[in-house]
């Protein structure tokens, strides 16, 4: 069974209600009607007959009263609203939904924003960040062709310790959803030291508070991208190391790094790729890229209520 009908299968173990607050999107509508069909998850579309006015009223002033002390007013407050998107996410902090999917019409920016304000954040890691499921067809690297990428969506340029707690929840990822033993890797352009950069400093850094913090942790950097997926390549540039050329979660040192690297391997090799899956948050929530397909909504849905189960 590929890693697809994996993830949808593994959904269906436990319906967990998902709400689409882009309910004027054709590809969201169809996307709706096939996880009721399949039963993958309880979509809730949120029409505008759907919002409630008193808990309209309530998710305003609760939200006012959270970010009053950063100088936000209520108009303010009322115009974000406007957009049912905010009501999604409250619902979602409630835990009137278990999880909440959108990106059809929105920016990655509009939904993180909104998923962390009205969410919140995991005060383990106290950061959020965003991965793909990349399932590559015809790969013998990383799982059979499936791998973690992170950070693809959120953080421009991570520190260490952001790198860390972006590394050790794509990994628990990896364990929750695809129910694979993740063996990380911290990419770069250099390995082991090749080359003397401040990149490499903090990616010694973010491997030295992953171990910290979750020591059994299969995990190695820095490390060029061949040496980390390529057993044949590790034994000539770092034999020691403990992944061995068999990562499956790769962690990008930057946003460029890591947007690039997931559109160039998903276009190259007809790879499907998952989410932006954000990592981080009280509650799971997934973006889309507005130029998603039908199959990618529904994919998202899985992979979400999945993390809700």
């Amino acid at each position: 069974m590929d890693t697809i009908s994996r993830i949808r299968k593994q959904a269906q173990k436990k319906i967990k209600t998902i709400v689409l607050p882009e309910h004027d999107d054709k590809r969201t509508l169809e996307a709706a009607r096939i996880i009721q069909q399949e039963a993958i998850a309880k979509p809730v579309l949120l029409t505008p007959d759907m919002i409630d006015k008193n808990e309209l009223e309530r998710y305003i002033q609760e939200y006012y009263e959270l970010y009053r002390s950063k100088v936000i007013d209520l108009v303010t407050v009322r115009n974000l609203f406007s957009d049912n998107l905010y009501y999604a996410a409250m619902m979602t902090r409630e835990g009137k939904a278990d999880g909440l999917v959108a990106g059809a019409i929105h920016t990655t920016a509009d939904i993180a924003r909104a998923c962390i304000r009205c969410i919140g954040l995991d005060e383990r890691f106290s950061i959020a960040s965003s991965c793909f499921i990349m399932d590559v067809p015809n790969c013998q690297y990383g799982d059979s062709g499936t791998f973690i990428f992170a950070d693809c969506g959120v953080i421009p340029d991570p520190n260490g310790r952001q790198l860390s707690c972006i590394a050790l929840t794509a990994a628990e990822l990896a364990q929750k959803v695809l129910n694979l033993t993740p063996r990380v890797a911290f990419l770069s352009y250099s390995t082991k030291g090749s080359a003397k950069t401040k990149s490499a400093e903090k990616i010694t850094e973010a491997l030295a508070l992953l171990k910290e913090q979750s020591p059994n942790i299969l995990a190695d950097g820095e490390m060029q991208a061949d040496a980390a997926i390529v057993p044949e390549v590790a034994q000539i540039k770092c034999p020691d190391s403990p992944i061995n050329g068999r990562a499956n979660v790769l962690i990008f040192p930057n946003l460029e790094a890591g947007n690039i690297g997931y559109k160039l391997v998903q276009r190259l090799s007809g790879c499907r790729a998952i989410g932006p899956l954000f990592l981080g948050l009280n509650k799971p929530a997934s973006d889309l890229s507005r130029g998603c397909f039908v199959d990618d909504i529904v994919d998202s849905v899985a992979a979400t209520a999945i993390r809700a189960q």
